[in-house]
């Protein structure tokens, strides 16, 4: 695997109302964990399908172990780690995958409550302050939303920045992940993805959080910064040439 590092100079860790940008890594693998079923019930059980809590699996092993996430290896997968320059904290890991991308935090939550339907709204209201426009969706895991976002090009053309939210309440945390690239509007583009949103298995831990604050995530314990913004690893995949992907701004054009 190879990893990298994003650093983001930001006032303050990833929100759950998504209004921070992704990361950088990289991660070429065999599939495991992908085994969930198919979500076929007309109301989404995230115990059946995913994601999962950390009680709800039987082993850690073969997971990519990011601390608050453990994620699923995938043939031809990019995982990119978003660092926080004034804290040095990982505050998002994001997942590229054939020209799309998936960004992945997860949060404290009350026990009685989810944090989606608030957080939501409040996404809907920060797009809008942006001159953006918000459109809710009924997807595979519930209410999301598709957000579309004024923007200008390299070229000096104008279009939209696209992306769509998707968020699972579980056990005491919250999973938001952002789909961009062409896994914004495709369906088809966005099933693998969305696959590996199912597989992901949160680490909440029995620290007591406030709500909303983001679980800790981390390198991999196997992985040692080489002080560059890089990890030392091994050769990427034949075929996949010697720079990590890097997701540049989603822009639709529109004249």
């Amino acid at each position: 695997m190879v990893f990298g590092l994003g650093k983001k100079n930001s006032k303050g860790p990833g929100r759950a109302d998504g209004t921070q940008d992704d990361a950088n890594t990289v991660a070429p693998a065999e599939d495991r964990h992908l085994s969930v079923s198919d979500p076929t019930d007309v109301a989404y059980d995230r115990a059946v399908h995913g994601p999962f809590d950390a009680d709800e699996i039987s082993t850690r092993d073969g997971y990519l172990d990011l601390g608050a996430l453990l994620i699923t290896p995938y043939d031809g997968l990019q995982l990119r780690l978003e660092v926080e320059e004034r804290t040095q904290r990982v505050i998002a890991v994001t997942l590229d995958l054939a020209g799309s991308s998936l960004q992945l935090q997860a949060f404290a939550a009350p026990r009685s409550e989810g944090l989606w339907p608030e957080i939501r709204e409040q996404i809907g209201l920060s797009v809008g302050s942006q001159s953006g426009s918000i459109e809710e969706l009924d997807g595979m895991f519930g209410p999301e939303l598709l957000a579309k976002l004024p923007a200008v090009a390299a070229d000096g053309s104008r279009g939209l920045r696209v992306a769509r939210f998707i968020g699972v309440d579980g056990p005491r945390w919250f999973l938001r992940g952002v789909l961009g690239g062409d896994a914004a509007l495709d369906r088809d583009a966005a099933a693998p993805l969305e696959t590996l949103f199912r597989a992901v298995v949160v680490v909440r831990g029995d620290s007591p959080l406030p709500p909303r604050d983001l679980l800790a995530l981390r390198l991999p314990k196997d992985a040692i910064a080489d002080g560059t913004g890089h990890v030392p690893a091994e050769q990427p995949a034949e075929g996949q040439g010697g720079e990590p992907y890097r997701r540049g701004p989603e822009i639709t054009q529109i004249g």
